[in-house]
């Protein structure tokens, strides 16, 4: 027993009312900022124009977006994707541009200026309406994934530890939507998938913990919850970290290098996989702590045989 308490290095439950001050604030921001200024959709879901060029020589970005601004069309976003020779231009929906012969106008101006014609990849127009479907859709998307969470974690462990997973996976989705409202970053398709990325790699992180929670309520029988929540995040701290570290190297050299059209689905990950750590050590235990579980709800009864309690008879040949 002395073992398992010297591995408790960190009072992680014992911080638990700090970390939930934190979290409260972050959401408090968070709903604070989506209610005021709300997100900053891209025209995935408000509806608008996408087309895609391709040009033989590098091109300026900023002597782009100044020749649309100059000719009209000054909310356009032009992006380079791939390389410096790839663009994407997005025209958002307004009451002059609201049809698909954005698509030609946009050609045509960039074509006549010192920026040159460049060759037309695809053309893509959606409509504010299915914008907004999509939007809602996306929406369902997560509400569906948070309800299968929760039946598959209550099957695998406890209700109470399946109401705790889906506490910190709203936690973690919730800062995340809330940080791109607050810092105004564009809401897109891309982030959308991002945010179900998300979900997956912190439920991940919590079932490791939840595991290990579950090995040690069976070892440690004479060792209270608490303690045996810290011995058991103690132990997995070091996967933890070493899981998230290296993820995140990839996610920031992809939001360096990845290119501006995949900036928005880099930056959710990272911030996802930030906020998902912290939530799985200071929300997820925390909130199953909370809720009142205990070792007897995860001990397997035990069923003994019939007749067990019988002498067991000598071998008669």
């Amino acid at each position: 027993m002395q073992l398992f308490k010297k591995l408790t290095v960190i009072n992680f439950i014992g911080l638990r009312k700090v970390a939930f001050v934190f979290s409260v604030v972050l959401i408090a921001a968070s709903a604070y900022s989506l209610s005021t200024q709300g997100l900053n959709r891209g025209i995935d879901f408000t509806g608008g124009t996408k087309v895609e060029l391709a040009y033989t020589d590098d091109v300026s970005v900023l002597d782009m977006r100044a020749t649309l601004a100059a000719n009209g069309y000054p909310e356009a976003v032009v992006q380079h994707f791939g390389s410096n020779k790839d663009v994407l231009v997005r025209i958002p929906v307004s009451t002059e541009n609201n049809d698909d012969k954005v698509s030609d106008n946009v050609v045509t101006i960039l074509a006549e200026s010192e920026v040159g014609p460049g060759e037309v990849r695809s053309v893509e127009f959606v409509g504010p309406t299915f914008g907004k479907e999509l939007l809602e859709k996306g929406i369902l998307a997560l509400v569906y994934s948070l309800i299968g969470v929760m039946i598959y974690v209550a099957f695998r462990f406890e209700w109470k530890f399946s109401l705790g997973s889906v506490i910190a996976l709203v936690h973690d989705v919730a800062i995340t939507i809330g940080l791109f409202s607050i810092l105004q970053l564009e809401f897109t398709l891309p982030v959308l998938a991002a945010l179900l990325a998300v979900i997956g790699y912190s439920l991940n992180d919590t079932i490791v913990v939840f595991d290990r929670i579950r090995e040690n309520f069976r070892k440690l029988r004479d060792t209270d919850t608490e303690e045996t929540m810290n011995i058991s995040i103690n132990q997995t701290l070091p996967r933890t970290i070493l899981t998230s570290l290296t993820t995140l190297l990839v996610l920031i050299a992809l939001y360096f290098y990845g290119g501006d059209a995949l900036n928005g689905f880099a930056a959710t990950l990272i911030i996802g996989v930030l906020i998902g750590t912290y939530s799985s050590i200071f929300v997820a235990s925390p909130a199953v702590l909370a809720l009142g579980a205990k070792a007897e709800d995860l001990l397997v009864e035990v069923v003994e045989k019939e007749g067990a309690d019988q002498p067991e008879q000598p071998y008669m040949p």
